[in-house]
């Protein structure tokens, strides 16, 4: 049961975390174009591909929510539970939940709220370079769980 519960919680971060990795990156870079496109054709494109990300972002942090269900029944037929670099993987996944519910999906959504506003695009809040740093961070933290899973420091499982 342990594997099958190992096997599930590895794909859920797989299949949940990495879309979200990849689009919640690519949203910055894509905003920098439709802020600093002022032609309609190129403009309409970055603001198109904007609410695709967002879209995957929104979607698949949803999808999400599996990762640690299945992580805390993965640790808890380990018997780990109590071991410090779990503890230590789950704040870090709690902080990047936390960023990404409360800061990245937020500053998306206001990119795109301002986008559909009558003003032009280029009067939007956002910025692109603090919805960069937020998602690298976010990114780090989600590295740092992954490394963590793997090397799990001080534990003697051998799973």
């Amino acid at each position: 049961m342990t594997k099958l519960l190992l096997s599930l919680h590895v794909l859920a971060a797989l299949v949940a975390v990495g879309p979200v990795t990849v689009a919640a990156s690519m949203f910055p870079a894509t905003l920098r174009r439709a802020l600093g496109n002022g032609d309609g054709d190129g403009d309409t494109e970055a603001r198109t591909t904007l609410r695709t990300l967002h879209r995957i972002c929104r979607v698949y942090a949803g999808i999400g929510v599996a990762v640690p269900l299945f992580g805390f029944a993965t640790a808890s037929s380990l018997g780990v539970l109590g071991d410090a670099w779990l503890i230590v993987s789950i704040l870090l996944t709690a902080a990047a939940a936390g960023i990404l519910a409360l800061l990245i999906l937020p500053a998306q959504e206001d990119a795109l709220d301002d986008e559909t506003d009558a003003a032009p695009l280029s009067s939007t809040p956002v910025s692109p370079g603090r919805l960069a740093m937020l998602t690298g961070i976010f990114n780090l933290l989600w590295a740092t769980v992954t490394v963590l899973m793997i090397i799990r420091p001080g534990s003697t499982t051998g799973a």
